[in-house]
């Protein structure tokens, strides 16, 4: 490096904002994200870098992000070893932001990036966390009827209050990005981690939209398991509830016992009626007793198994390659509008 570039970043300064964006078989919508990003960028004015972390993606999706990179400094690439997972990636877009706010949210176009300007007007105002809170959904059918049944159970389920309408889509300030930064469990709900740290938050209120092109990238399956990873993360609920049907059905069995005792004592059937000796009543007591120990024991194997992740001490994802741009073209171009490459 020469002189002169050495001078030229030492002097101009990091970027002010971050905004990290998991990608993951997303180039037919890339195109149309990256010129809806560049007119809210272009609008703020602030130094800026834009990270978009590439998930694995086995279409078009990286190489047309290289492309774009050749023509926009601002844009820093995460390229992971393999598919991670949507909170792992976000993860490492989180731990690779050097800006004073850092703003995290989906690359489906469903949380608009119009939306950003509010939460930079919010943190400027004086939030440390500014989270982007749904009105309304544009989903339909099964997958709308879990994610509301999801929210009022995580709702119940959960040790401490958590917003039911905010999911990923927000911004952080540098102490609670940098708090979030230190968590280092492997099975993580970055909403709920984002409540669990404790910073005052602040809420901008919007209508999430529906996919732009395509099918979701997240299976119902994967769903599953972020509720999943959601629900025993922050609540020991579960295993309480477990223990509480424990001593009902104890309790019931006991009960039933001494009516059965009584009623023999006495050398009559229940209500007087003779006693009809079967196996009826015993299959059906020994197949509930037993669904009951196993849906116990799933719920002492789940704690168990993300003790087993934890204990393991695995790292949550496994950067295969960061793509920056040219030294002199990103410090010339962070804060300022660049072409459109696509």
């Amino acid at each position: 490096m020469t002189e002169a570039n050495s001078v030229l970043a030492v002097t101009m300064p990091g970027p002010q904002l971050s905004i990290v964006l998991p990608i993951f078989n997303e180039a037919e919508l890339l195109p149309q994200l990256y010129a809806r990003l560049r007119r809210v960028l272009d609008q703020l004015r602030l130094p800026c870098e834009l990270i978009f972390v590439d998930d694995g993606s086995r279409d078009a999706s990286l190489a047309q992000l290289r492309a774009m990179q050749r023509h926009d400094g601002r844009i820093l690439i995460v390229e992971l070893s393999r598919n991670w997972g949507h909170q792992a990636a976000l993860s490492a877009g989180l731990a690779t932001a050097q800006g004073d706010a850092v703003v995290m949210m989906d690359a489906d176009l469903q949380d608009p990036p119009e939306l950003i300007a509010e939460l930079v007007a919010a943190w400027q105002a004086g939030a440390q966390v500014v989270v982007a809170e749904r009105r309304s959904r544009a989903e339909h059918g099964p997958r709308r009827w879990l994610t509301a049944a999801f929210y009022r159970l995580f709702g119940y389920l959960s040790d401490f209050p958590l917003p039911d309408r905010g999911g990923v889509f927000c911004l952080l300030g540098r102490e609670p990005a940098q708090e979030l930064r230190r968590l280092g469990e492997v099975n993580r709900y970055l909403p709920g981690l984002r409540a669990w740290i404790g910073f005052p938050a602040a809420a901008v209120a919007y209508d999430r939209a529906g996919r732009e092109r395509g099918r979701s990238r997240q299976s119902l399956w994967r769903l599953l398991r972020y509720g999943f990873d959601a629900v025993f993360s922050f609540s020991y609920k579960p295993m309480r509830l477990s223990i509480l049907i424990g001593l009902v059905i104890a309790g019931l069995a006991l009960l039933g016992a001494a009516v059965v005792v009584i009623e023999r004592l006495r050398g009559a059937g229940l209500f007087h009626q003779p006693v009809i000796v079967g196996y009826t009543s015993t299959i059906f007591a020994v197949l509930f007793l037993g669904g009951v120990q196993l849906v116990c024991l799933g719920l002492i194997g789940e704690y168990i198994g993300r003790i087993y992740d934890e204990v393991k001490a695995r790292p949550l994802y496994i950067v295969r390659r960061l793509h920056r741009a040219e030294p002199d073209r990103a410090e010339a171009e962070r804060g300022g509008s660049a072409a459109n490459p696509l």
